[in-house]
């Protein structure tokens, strides 16, 4: 996947992205981007805001409230990660679909290795769902 340069629009958050290891940022910054390619393709999703909870990047839907908080951050076994709300489902559920493709963490987050490269289709899946996760609750 290519990566896609999308501004940022807190300097707090820039700040955090240049903060991250270079060996973790480029992947990180792909997780970024499709968070917000996924959110423009997906009609209920409105604009996504973008800021830091617990110190980390945060994406929320503040607008519709169609979605669950994604979080992209570190690991502390290495690499970077996509966190979820660990209350859901989104993690198991995605699991049941990809029980062997990825590194789990528990109900909260799957890990990747610094340098490689997220699938796009794949991980895709687990973002729409969880920009989705309140309007699937709601219907």
């Amino acid at each position: 996947m290519k990566p896609v340069r999308y501004a940022f629009d807190s300097a707090e958050v820039e700040s955090r992205f240049a903060a991250f290891p270079e060996s973790a940022r480029a992947g990180l910054l792909k997780l970024r981007a499709l968070i917000f390619e996924t959110a423009a393709a997906t009609p209920g999703v409105g604009a996504v805001q973008e800021t830091l909870k617990w110190g980390q990047p945060a994406y929320l839907t503040p607008e519709t409230k169609s979605g669950s908080t994604i979080r992209l951050g570190l690991p502390k076994q290495g690499g970077f990660a996509i966190f979820t709300h660990c209350q859901t489902t989104l993690i198991p559920d995605f699991r049941s679909l990809f029980p062997d493709d990825f590194t789990y963490e528990g109900n909260r987050a799957i890990h990747f290795r610094d340098g490689e490269d997220p699938e796009a289709e794949k991980v895709g899946l687990l973002i729409h769902s969880a920009l989705t996760y309140h309007l699937k609750k709601r219907a």
